[in-house]
């Protein structure tokens, strides 16, 4: 008789990827998140967080984060619909909604939950929701829980997406893209969506997860940096990167928050942010306008970052921003250099195939205010030094100076870890695994 956990006990692949030494996930972290963390006992410097103005140690944060749960409590233990909603909810929301320069906001326990409930309430039966194919995983998940029909352009071609918009002219549609995409580093060409969204009467949706803190003179996401804050319908932020925290938020217009707010699955039924998790975004959100001079060290780090890989002729494909790929290329190859990499003591992140095209891979590093240059420099060496022995690059690092030509990318031959070191059956389950949870 078929039994339905046969699949369970059949499932091995993972076992496998664990017993050869490349399995990524899962690793036990023993510190708070800062520069450099424990694992296994031994100091690793973190070039995979979110972190990016590095406030989760904040001692505002923290002090906050303290206070609010000896007033309220460990959980609100209910949703914001019925028993979950806290004077410090609408606190926050009432200023995030300030600061972005909308009418009103709305905060979701994750940032997941938060496009979960946007999209697939405003997006119905015999409407439609446009995408970039790059889009987070949320965003995708958004548009298959609505009612509406989902279309995806290429990434970042504009002509792709005018060859969409221009079939449903008359149809209601929201565009919904990335501010920043979360692997490749890149920045949406929102001037350009902006322009086609007119052209043929669609909504416009900025996920702005990593671009809160980050992109525009003040830290207020993508239409800053392009200056058409007035011009976007709707905002989505999570407080997991920048906010030191977790939870996510929806602002636009009031009528839009309004119907969202009563409309919303992932919010009416799911149990409300703790308080402690509220009050640390609130005085993350202070900090963030307080003290600039963070964002200013996050893109001096970044720069050093850009600048210092495509010195040694990495590949960082089209990255402007903390968010810093580096191509690869061979799905196994990847697995094989973020191996080196953390025996080397640098903690990142491996990207393979579905969540990037076949034959793209790469490596995802990013980076925060409070990396020093000494992390940063010793990061560089362990890339040379691994990139070389792959054969990806040649040469070693040196500290670039402000006199120095930047030498063109150069891309070497691909090593590959054979199928006897990870099985077929393996590399077939890594993929799917980043076909559920990447793109």
């Amino acid at each position: 008789m078929s039994d339905l956990f046969n699949k369970c006990l059949k499932f091995t692949t993972a076992r496998e990827v664990m017993a050869a030494g490349y399995y990524p996930y899962f690793h036990k972290i023993e510190t708070a998140q800062g520069p450099e963390v424990i694992i296994d006992g031994q100091k690793k410097i973190v070039c995979c967080s979110n972190n990016y103005l590095g406030l989760t140690q904040h001692p505002k944060v923290v002090e906050a984060s303290i206070n609010a749960v000896r007033k309220y409590g460990t959980s609100c233990t209910g949703s914001r619909f019925l028993s979950g909603t806290i004077d410090l909810h609408e606190k926050v929301e009432k200023k995030f909604a300030r600061f972005i320069g909308k009418e009103s906001a709305l905060l979701f326990t994750t940032g997941h939950h938060s496009n979960l409930g946007a999209i697939s309430s405003l997006v119905t039966k015999g409407e439609y929701v446009i995408t970039d194919k790059l889009d987070h995983a949320s965003i995708v998940d958004g548009c298959r829980l609505s009612l509406g029909q989902m279309l995806r352009y290429r990434h970042n071609n504009m002509n792709d997406l005018e060859r969409i918009l221009s079939k449903f002219r008359e149809t209601p549609k929201l565009v919904v893209i990335d501010g920043i995409f979360s692997m490749e580093g890149d920045i949406c060409n929102l001037p350009e969506i902006i322009k086609l969204a007119k052209i043929y009467n669609a909504r416009v949706m900025v996920d702005d997860a990593h671009s809160l803190g980050v992109l525009g003179k003040n830290g207020k996401g993508t239409a800053e940096h392009f200056g058409l804050e007035s011009e976007i319908d709707i905002v989505m932020v999570t407080a997991s990167k920048s906010l030191a925290s977790i939870g996510g938020f929806i602002a636009a217009r009031e009528e839009v928050i309004h119907f969202i707010k009563h409309t919303a699955r992932s919010l009416i039924f799911t149990a409300s942010l703790p308080a402690a998790q509220v009050a640390a975004i609130d005085a993350s959100l202070d900090i963030l306008q307080d003290e600039p001079e963070r964002r200013v060290k996050l893109w001096e780090n970044t720069n050093k970052m850009l600048e210092g890989f495509k010195s040694l002729g990495f590949n960082t494909k089209d990255s402007k921003t903390p968010i810093i790929p580096i191509h690869v290329g061979d799905d196994m190859k990847a697995f094989q250099m973020w191996r080196m990499l953390y025996d080397e003591g640098v903690f990142c992140s491996p990207v393979i195939s579905p969540a990037v095209p076949e034959g793209e891979a790469l490596i995802r590093t990013s980076y925060m205010a409070i990396h020093t240059d000494a992390h940063l420099d010793r990061v560089l060496n362990a890339f040379a030094k691994i990139g070389k022995n792959l054969g990806i690059i040649s040469g070693t690092y040196k500290p670039r100076k402000a006199s120095d030509k930047m030498p063109k990318s150069r891309i070497f031959k691909h090593l590959r870890i054979t199928s006897k070191e990870i099985g077929d059956g393996s590399k077939k389950w890594m993929k799917n695994l980043f076909w559920r949870f990447g793109k």
